[in-house]
């Protein structure tokens, strides 16, 4: 099997073959979820142990190969930091060894998913609070460098990935650790000058800044002089009016700003 690339997630290489390369996320996360990541490791532990060939995994899996399928779960385990891989091999990291253990798998799956730059730093952004609606939540993911394209799928694979991890015990409108995970201190994600720090960034020129959350909503609005359908206008206002009850403070006395899309009946004839 040919060497996957290592350091690029399902994310960025779909980015790069549906752009051409134009844009690219500046933060690595997974379009596979945590599961799946997770069925490369106890095949790899099933074989070997630690490590195997290509050829017998994709086997074990019952999987071709050189499909784009079994590429893509193993970029995944990649991602989440489980298994590093050669030209003719795949091995388990220490985390993906620890996942193996029925003692220490709890807390191996909270950790995994605190390896994938994007989730780590949605998980710092939202731990004391609750998650905004998906649309919302997207438009985060845009501002922490995901394309627009990729939001949806990345934010799908992230829901998914938060509640097999244990995050979503107490609902899934929350981001809580599991009782046996622990926060540790991890560098940032090196693309795009740590785009996954989640701290406000600076304009060129020195002139004001702007929350993440902002730069995302509007890095997704369309070309000037291009179509906006009504609904995909009405799905941004909603994403800006979560977003700004998260970031700004309103007199309790006012009343909660609530975007509505209303029939303007039948056109007017001359």
């Amino acid at each position: 099997m040919a060497e996957l690339q290592a350091g690029s997630s399902d994310g960025e290489r779909s980015g790069r073959e549906n752009a051409g390369e134009r844009e690219r996320s500046t933060i690595s996360f997974p379009y596979g979820d945590l599961s799946s990541a997770i069925k490369i490791v106890k095949g790899v532990h099933g074989i070997g142990g630690t490590s195997c060939e290509w050829e017998q995994l994709s086997a074990e899996l019952g999987m071709a190969p050189k499909g784009g399928g079994f590429r893509a779960m193993a970029l995944t385990a990649k991602v989440f930091g489980l298994v590093t891989y050669r030209k003719a091999s795949i091995h388990l990291t220490d985390l993906g060894a620890r996942m193996c253990d029925a003692a220490q798998e709890a807390r191996a799956r909270a950790d995994a998913f605190l390896t994938v730059p994007l989730y780590r730093s949605l998980y710092e952004k939202f731990r004391t609070t609750t998650l905004p609606p998906d649309s919302a939540l997207e438009a985060a993911m845009a501002g922490l460098g995901v394309v627009s394209k990729q939001t949806r799928k990345a934010r799908q694979a992230f829901q998914r990935s938060a509640e097999q991890a244990g995050f979503f015990k107490y609902g899934k409108d929350r981001l809580v650790m599991p009782s046996n995970g622990k926060v540790e201190e991890q560098p940032p994600d090196n693309a795009g000058g740590d785009p996954g720090s989640g701290e406000r960034s600076q304009d060129e020129g020195g002139e004001g800044s702007h929350h993440d959350f902002i730069n995302g909503l509007v890095r997704k609005l369309p070309a000037e002089g291009t179509e906006w359908p009504t609904a995909d206008r009405h799905t941004w206002l909603q994403a800006a009016n979560a977003i700004f009850d998260l970031l700004y403070t309103r007199p309790e006395s006012e009343a909660k700003l609530v975007v509505e899309i209303k029939d303007s009946g039948p056109a007017k004839r001359d």
